[in-house]
């Protein structure tokens, strides 16, 4: 039987800046072990033509989990999100110059897909190690939900893979604005990282607790 492995994808720098988290942090996870699972580390393009086929060729090998992750630099937490919507919406150009508007990320597919990872789990484990984190309900409509779709529509006659998406914050130091107060230590990312991880792979309900909003 083959040892388990979870995939931790990142994006490259998006437009201009040195340096993306959410690719620091995949990479300094790249081949840690978790329990018997290993966890293996792929950067994506930040780019609406290559990120989904660059994701379905890590795909190819057969993860037995997948966690994307992207970054949200005007947010102070770790958000896991919740719902990836049918929709590309660019209120900005990506690394290619594309600004694609009100189009379908896969025409004819559902209109959403529900994270299949142990959200809240997730939350509260990042929360007891002392990390900022959170439930989002929107990955927004640029190339992390292009992502977070392509990911669970690929994935939809495997049912039981877990995968989803996390939005980081910008990691203290980095960025084109590296004292803004949303940004947190990219240890203290990693710390919580690590612990959201340990919930996807030990494979365990998730949590009731209460996560809605009201707006």
């Amino acid at each position: 039987m083959t040892a388990p492995w979870l995939l931790l994808t990142g994006f490259e720098p998006f437009a201009g800046d040195a340096l993306n988290p959410s690719w620091e942090l995949a990479r300094q996870l790249d081949g840690e072990r978790l329990g018997t699972w290993t966890l293996r580390s792929s950067c994506l393009p930040c780019s609406f033509d290559a990120a989904a086929s660059t994701l379905r060729r890590a795909l190819a090998d057969a993860p037995s989990a997948v966690v994307c992750l992207g970054l949200a630099g005007a947010r102070a937490a770790l958000s896991v999100e919740r719902v990836a919507v049918n929709l590309v919406d660019a209120r900005i150009p990506d690394n290619d110059g594309a600004q694609p508007t009100d189009q379908a990320v896969v025409t004819g597919a559902p209109a959403a897909y529900f994270s299949r990872l142990p959200v809240k789990a997730m939350v509260h484990a990042a929360q007891q190690v002392g990390v900022p984190a959170e439930l989002s309900l929107s990955a927004g409509s640029f190339v992390c939900n292009q992502v977070f779709y392509s990911l669970l529509h690929a994935l939809r006659r495997r049912p039981r893979v877990p995968a989803g998406f996390v939005h980081v914050p910008w990691a203290s130091g980095m960025g084109a604005d590296p004292g803004a107060a949303s940004a947190i230590p990219l240890d203290d990312q990693l710390r919580g990282l690590r612990a959201m991880l340990a919930c996807v792979v030990a494979g365990g309900p998730d949590r009731r607790d209460i996560g809605g909003t009201i707006s």
